[in-house]
Formats: C-alpha cells, sequence, structure tokens
C-alpha cells in the first residue's frame, strides 16, 4: 500500500509509513487474508504520528480471528523499537478466540500496553489465572463482570494506575496479598460486586500507597469517578479534586477518545473501565452465573455523613432537621452539606453489600489515610475528622483499649524484668515495675501483640473418619464440646445419633459411641466437671443417656454391641441439655414450653417444669458457679432466671427482646448473661437482676430463619456471634460492644467442626454448606470458645486473627489434611 503521508520520514526501523505495508507482508508471510479492522488501526497510527501527535495503536478484538494472531505478533515483536507510543485493546462482545492467543498477543506488546479493556470476558478461567499470576503491564485494566470469587493479582501490575472490577457479581473477598504488586494504583473500583467484610477489605486496599480514590457504589448524576458537582468542593481545583476518568457506562469504540498530547493524560484521562477478579484455585472461579447488565438501584449513598446505609429515596427526607440513626443530631454545617446532595439529586446507584455495612464510610476513611475521593465524594478535613471519632466509638483497632501495638520480644522481656525484680535480694532497691502485672496482663499483652497482623482466618478443618466394619465414611457432626480439664479433647455429636470424643490436637478419635438406632440427631452434650470421664448426651427423639468415655474403645469393630451408659427418661423434641455446677443435676429442654430435672446420681428425672414460657424454650443454661440458678431462653421473645431452691413456678425476673431467643449463656464468672435472638440481636444483661447493660448493635439481615448464637471467648473480655444465615463470625468486646473483627468463613466442600483459634482465644464451629456446587457457601451452626488457650497457634485450627502467613510459621512445613465430612 502506497505511503498515506508523503515526506514522513524515521530512522527508526519500523518506520511510521510502514505499519500498513509492514502487516501486509506480515500475512503474505504466514498466508492469512488481512484484517479490515487491523489496516484500519495502522492507518489511524500512521496519521497520528504524521500530525505529531501521540501514536497510539487502537484496535478491538471482536474483529479478530484466531488466524489474525501470528501476522500481528509479528509486528509487536519488534513495537519496543517502533515508533507506536502506545497500544490500546479493547474487547466488547463475546468472540470465539483462543485465550493464549490473546495472552502471548499482552506479552508481546509488553511495555508499549496502555489500555486493556476485556469486558464481558469469555477466554476462560485459565486466561484470567495465568493474567493474575504473571501480572500485565497495561496502566489501564477493565475486565468488570468477570467469574471469579476471590481477588487475587499476585502477578506484576508495576504501571497499573486505573483497576475497574465493576459488575463483578460473584467477587466477594480478597486474598491478603492481592494488591502488593500494584505501587502505581490510584484509582480502583468495585460497585455491584458481593464485597462484603470491612475488615479484610480495608487490609487489602492498605497495600496500595497510591490509592487516591475508591468506589464501591457510583454517583448516577456523575460519569466519572472523579468527586461528584453536586457535593461540596465537587468543582474545586484543591487536592481533593481529581479526574481519573473512570467511566460508570461503556464508552462508545473512538480512537479520538485516546489522542493525548502528552503520556501523562494518558495516565490521568483514560476513559475505559478497568475491572478484574481472579484466584489460582479453580474452586474460587463461578462461571455459572450469566452476565447481567447491572440494575438501577437508586438509592441515597452512604457517603453522606452520618447515615449508616444507603438510604431509599422513596421516603421523604426533611431538610430542616435531619435525625440520625443513633439519636445524634447533625451539626448545621453537615446539614447543609446533605441538602445540597439531595437538592441536586446526588444519587447513588450499584452499590456492594459494605455499603449497607454499618459507619462503612467512616471506616473506610479511618482505615484508609491516603484515600481523596470515597463513592464520587470528595473526603475533607472534617469527614477525617468524624471518621476517626466514629470509628473510636464503635470499632476497636487492637484489644483491651490498647493504642499502640507491642512486639511480643518486648513483652516477653518486660515479664523477664519483672519476674528478676519480684525475687530480688535486695529490697531496698525500688522495683523497675511499680505496679505489679499479673500473668493474665502479660498473656492479654501477647495476644493485643498478635492481633493486626491479618484479617484472614486460617481455616483448616479437621479430618474426622467413621469407619463402620471395613468402610470408611464420613461423620456429620452437629453439636460439640470441648472437655473441661483435659484441653486436647472434644466430643461431638452427629446428625446420625453417634457421639465421638476425639483428640483434635492429633485428631484421633478416643472413643466412639454408636447409634444402634437408639438415637436420632445429638443437638445436646455436656460434660461432667467433677467426673471429667463421663458426659451427657441426648438426641432429638427424646433420648438421654450418660456414657463413661473410660470404658469406651475409640471403634466399636462389633456392629451389635453396646456402649456402656445410663439411660434417662426420654425428653420430647429434645434440643438442651446442661449440668449444674456440683454435677448432681442436670436439665433438658426442646420444642415445648417445659423444663425437665433430672438427677445424676440415682439415674433418673425428678421433676418437669411445665408451661414456663409462652413458646418452645431452645437452651437452658445452668450458672457456672451457683448449682441451683439456671436461664431459659424462648422463642415467645422472652429470658428468664430460675432458682431450684425457690419452686420455679414465678422465674427471678424476666427479660425481653424484639426477636426470638435462640440462646442464652453465663459468662464465666456469672456477673453477665449473654442472650441471643434471631437475626443477629445480641445482648448483654446484667445477671443479678436482668438489667440491659450491652446492646452489640449488630446488622440484621432481614432474615426471620436467620438463627443467632453467641459465646463468651478469652474469659469475659470478648464474645463471638455467628448466624445460620450467613458466613460470618463477628468478635465484640465484651465491655464496650466494639467490633473487633467481622471474619468470613470461605466455601468448604464439606460439613465439619472446625476450630477457630485466635490470639484472644479458641473458639471451635461448627460450619455447613448451603446447598451444592459454584453457589456454595458456609454457615455458622455453632460456635464455643475453648477454655483453655489463648495465644497458642496451631496448625489444624482456624486461626482467625492472624494471618495464613503467619501460622505457616508454625506449621513445621506439614500440610493440612483434607475433610471427609459430608454436607448435611
Amino acid at each position: 500500500m502506497a505511503n498515506l503521508v508523503p515526506g514522513s520520514t524515521t530512522d527508526s526501523t519500523f518506520s511510521p509509513p510502514d505499519f500498513e505495508q509492514r502487516y501486509l507482508d506480515c500475512c503474505r508471510r504466514h498466508g492469512v487474508l488481512p484484517n479490515k479492522a487491523l489496516l484500519s488501526a495502522f492507518f489511524k497510527a500512521e496519521v497520528k504520528k504524521a500530525r505529531h501527535q501521540l501514536c497510539s495503536l487502537v484496535f478491538s478484538l471482536d474483529y479478530l480471528k484466531d488466524s489474525d494472531f501470528p501476522p500481528l505478533l509479528d509486528i509487536f515483536l519488534e513495537i519496543d523499537t517502533s515508533e507506536i507510543d502506545a497500544v490500546d485493546i479493547f474487547h466488547d462482545s463475546s468472540c470465539e478466540l483462543n485465550g493464549e492467543y490473546v495472552l502471548v498477543l499482552l506479552r508481546a506488546i509488553n511495555q508499549k500496553l496502555r489500555v486493556v479493556d476485556l469486558r464481558d470476558l469469555s477466554f476462560g478461567k485459565e486466561f484470567l489465572r495465568d493474567l493474575s499470576q504473571k501480572g500485565l503491564n497495561c496502566q489501564v485494566l477493565n475486565l468488570r463482570s468477570s467469574h471469579f470469587r476471590k481477588l487475587s493479582m499476585v502477578g506484576k501490575f508495576m504501571q497499573l494506575h486505573t483497576l475497574n472490577l465493576d459488575f463483578s457479581s460473584s467477587l466477594t473477598s480478597f486474598r491478603e496479598d492481592c494488591f502488593a504488586c500494584m505501587p502505581k494504583l490510584k484509582f480502583l473500583s468495585l460497585c455491584e460486586t458481593r464485597i462484603a467484610n470491612l475488615w479484610t477489605t480495608s487490609f487489602a486496599l492498605s497495600k496500595l500507597p497510591s490509592l487516591m480514590e475508591l468506589r464501591f457504589q457510583n454517583c448516577l448524576c456523575c460519569d466519572e469517578t472523579g468527586p461528584c458537582p453536586a457535593s461540596p468542593s465537587g468543582k474545586s481545583t484543591d487536592s481533593d479534586q481529581l479526574n481519573s476518568g473512570l467511566f460508570i457506562g461503556a464508552p462508545s469504540f473512538d480512537e479520538d477518545y485516546y489522542q493525548y498530547s502528552t503520556m501523562e493524560d494518558a495516565y490521568i484521562n483514560d476513559d475505559v473501565q478497568c475491572t478484574f477478579e481472579d484466584s489460582s484455585d479453580d474452586s474460587e472461579v463461578d462461571f455459572s452465573n450469566h452476565h447481567r447488565e447491572p440494575g438501577q438501584l437508586e438509592v441515597l449513598p452512604d457517603a453522606i455523613p452520618g447515615w449508616d446505609g444507603p438510604v431509599d429515596l422513596q421516603n421523604e427526607i426533611s431538610f430542616g432537621t435531619l435525625v440520625m440513626q443513633d439519636d445524634e443530631y447533625l451539626s448545621s454545617s453537615e446539614s447543609r452539606y446533605i441538602s445540597s446532595i439531595v437538592q441536586k439529586k446526588y444519587i447513588s446507584h450499584h452499590p456492594s453489600p459494605i455499603c449497607y455495612e454499618k459507619h462503612y464510610r467512616e471506616y473506610m476513611i479511618a482505615s484508609l489515610p491516603r484515600l481523596n475521593v470515597l463513592d464520587d465524594l470528595p473526603i475533607r478535613k472534617i469527614d477525617r475528622e468524624r471518621a476517626n471519632i466514629i470509628f473510636s466509638q464503635h470499632f476497636e483497632y487492637l484489644p483491651y483499649r490498647r493504642k499502640n501495638k507491642e512486639s511480643v520480644v518486648s513483652i516477653l522481656q518486660k515479664r523477664e524484668i519483672r519476674a528478676s525484680c519480684t525475687h530480688s535480694k535486695n529490697w531496698r532497691q525500688k522495683p523497675l515495675h511499680v505496679s505489679a502485672k499479673s500473668q493474665h496482663f502479660y498473656s492479654r499483652s501477647l495476644s493485643a501483640a498478635k492481633v493486626g497482623s491479618s484479617a484472614w482466618p486460617l481455616l483448616h478443618p479437621l479430618s474426622i473418619l467413621s469407619i463402620s466394619g471395613d468402610k470408611r465414611r464420613s461423620f456429620r457432626p452437629r453439636q460439640f464440646e470441648y472437655h473441661p480439664s483435659d484441653s486436647s479433647l472434644m466430643a461431638f455429636g452427629t446428625l446420625d445419633g453417634e457421639v465421638v470424643v476425639m483428640n483434635h490436637e492429633n485428631e484421633n478419635i478416643v472413643s466412639y459411641i454408636p447409634s444402634l438406632g437408639a438415637m436420632n440427631s445429638v443437638l445436646g452434650l455436656c460434660w461432667l466437671k467433677k467426673y471429667p470421664s463421663k458426659l451427657i448426651a441426648g438426641a432429638d427423639n427424646g433420648s438421654l443417656k450418660l456414657y463413661d468415655i473410660k470404658h469406651i474403645p475409640p471403634r466399636n469393630k462389633e456392629i451389635h454391641s453396646t456402649a456402656p451408659s445410663v439411660t434417662f427418661d426420654e425428653f420430647d423434641q429434645l434440643t438442651s441439655v446442661h449440668v449444674n455446677s456440683t454435677d448432681e443435676w442436670f436439665l433438658a429442654s426442646g420444642y415445648s414450653r417445659n423444663v425437665a430435672l433430672y438427677d445424676i446420681g440415682c439415674g433418673r428425672r425428678l421433676q418437669v417444669f411445665t408451661d414456663m414460657h409462652r413458646e418452645h424454650i431452645n437452651v437452658v443454661k445452668f450458672a457456672n458457679h451457683s448449682p441451683s440458678i439456671f436461664a431459659t431462653s424462648s422463642f415467645d421473645q422472652e429470658v428468664k432466671m430460675w432458682d431450684l431452691r425457690q419452686k420455679p413456678i414465678f422465674p427471678c425476673y424476666t427479660a425481653s427482646s424484639s426477636r426470638g431467643n435462640v440462646m442464652v449463656c453465663f459468662s464465666p464468672d456469672d456477673h453477665y448473661l449473654l442472650v441471643s435472638a434471631v437475626d443477629n440481636e445480641v445482648k448483654q444483661l446484667l445477671a443479678a437482676d436482668g438489667r440491659l447493660h450491652l446492646d452489640f448493635n449488630i446488622s440484621s439481615t432481614g432474615s426471620s430463619q436467620n438463627y443467632t448464637r453467641s459465646y463468651y471467648m478469652n474469659g469475659r473480655d470478648y464474645i463471638i456471634s455467628g448466624s445460620c444465615d450467613e458466613n460470618v463470625v463477628r468478635i465484640c468486646c465484651a465491655q464496650t460492644g466494639r467490633r473487633l473483627r467481622d471474619l468470613s468463613l470461605e466455601a468448604l466442600s464439606e460439613i465439619c467442626p472446625i476450630h477457630v483459634e485466635g490470639t484472644l482465644a479458641w473458639v471451635s464451629g461448627l460450619v455447613e454448606m448451603l446447598g451444592k456446587g459454584a453457589g456454595a457457601s458456609m454457615f455458622v451452626q455453632s460456635l464455643r470458645g475453648d477454655p483453655f488457650r489463648m495465644t497458642k497457634v496451631r496448625k489444624m485450627q482456624v486461626n482467625l486473627l492472624s494471618s495464613s502467613d503467619y501460622a505457616k510459621e508454625y506449621s513445621d512445613g506439614q500440610h493440612s489434611r483434607p475433610s471427609y465430612s459430608m454436607g448435611g
């Protein structure tokens, strides 16, 4: 083809007038017909070069076939020595291309690669895995509407400054180091994803040293992701004003948009979207969901100060006095701020679930101090000050109200110094530590020192196999309890009526009690304290038995053999059993309004207390130190305290909840009652009179089936709470109510008991899958606080408060064994 721009010369190996000709020569050499779209792209690049503009080559993959790649690759092999300044690649519609060809093409362009827009991805998971693990040299990356559940961009993205992950409906979380190789990333958009966890999200984003602008929801009145013009200083020219150019809608393909006078313009004004999600594991890929266009959910954004989540604009807003959810009134300046936004129709849409988390905006601002714009609203000085105040009121960065994190070595040194001072022979010498610290203080210090290294739990399900004859099968655990004196033992009951005592440290079964058709699902387990080899087991069919594990082998080889036991009168539809502090009696409750009292010594039922509540009593608990005091929680929304020394006709007191009560438990010192009602209503009451001591204000889901369970951990310092409709475990301070962590439990393939081992305490949880296949996730079925350990890190536990990397240091090179349990 003749030169279209006469007089244009260069000493380069690849001169501008030869763009098209060289492409034609490559096509002849490979025996393929030239692609008209590529010829047009090369022609436009020549025109830009002749006009002394930025010579950028822009083309779309939509018009290519696999046969077009060999000649195109020949062209790009010498692109580093050519006068092409930048290459922009787009892909808008489904096309049958080999993902390997596309990868080779991207790698060949190398440093000249500027914009990669691969929306509605159709190249498969291997393409994304390679892209995420090896990285890319582009400056703008758009991979929105992708199919991966967990983001894991561990490759080098050294030039990337704009990343768009909008409408990736499968994306739920980040890997800890997914942003570690993006030193220049300034603009990140995550609208309409499934990101929900404040802690893991902020921890991952904190690895981005240059991040200036972040979106989890976008403004309806703005095309770009810069500050909304309706907001104060939205049109200002100060440092808060940004022009990133991340567009909400897909830009029309117009190469004139990509003519920049300088490369700096390419960094600031790229008008494309950049979306991505990926993982290195097949299990984290979800191609089952078809791409859908984003819905037009138009809600007032949580970006407005003082509001705890997107608010429906259908509700009228009074501009005179704006009342916050926590009975706090906005200042006049904040009221004017909101009014100006609402009057100018600042409307957010496409919010991710994280936007509905309580104090979401304040948390993100306080956690990411370098951020300038969040959800199209600039972050002003007053916003940052308010965010820090809200954060200190509702969140806990380190346990025990500590301001700074101490090193473990420093704490151990202080403990040794104190010990030497305590035994000093020179009694006249003033000790270095005037106020002597208890051993418990140092345990807490060690716990606090280890918090904050990561926001990801380390999940290692225990491998538990049942052996029946010559067949190996998986147990289906339902309930479990730690041994009261042996820190390595725990008992769990199964959905098949079995009771298993195992050493959870080495995963060996100590005692196995088969069902033999006598029991159904084991819902109640309780060890005796004075006789720690004995435990009570109750099933939902009413069976109640006392076992002594000293006389039960690890497995019963004879199919008809029976474990030695004491059988009690049945209690129909049983859900809970609990032994008192002196091992004299135990109580049973279930799907009735009655509670039965049993004498352990004589092996018989003493009495049935009828109509103690108006609806069924889900849980009954004795106090830890008073043998005659017990509490009941019922779905009639009431918790009652009773005393066996009086006829339990009238309760000592009654406390009410707004929803049905799932469970109640005493604090280890019996000072408090922890009450958990349906859908995350968790409160702490004074055990003496039932007065409200603390409301933990956990966000509800709106589900009437979201049964919530909560327990104390690390003594009564913290509480841990989980619900059956959520795969989240929450840790809150039991004295202030502040949230230390929300921990998302990743999907498992089986039902199994797990250990949630943190730096504050060990907690075990029974987790179960919701459904099967790509959309399966795990929910919390049961939780218990380990009564023995606070700081120990072990391999086969879920370490909620330390990173996976930290736990690996203590694993001694061992590999976790898979769980063989079946989903229930």
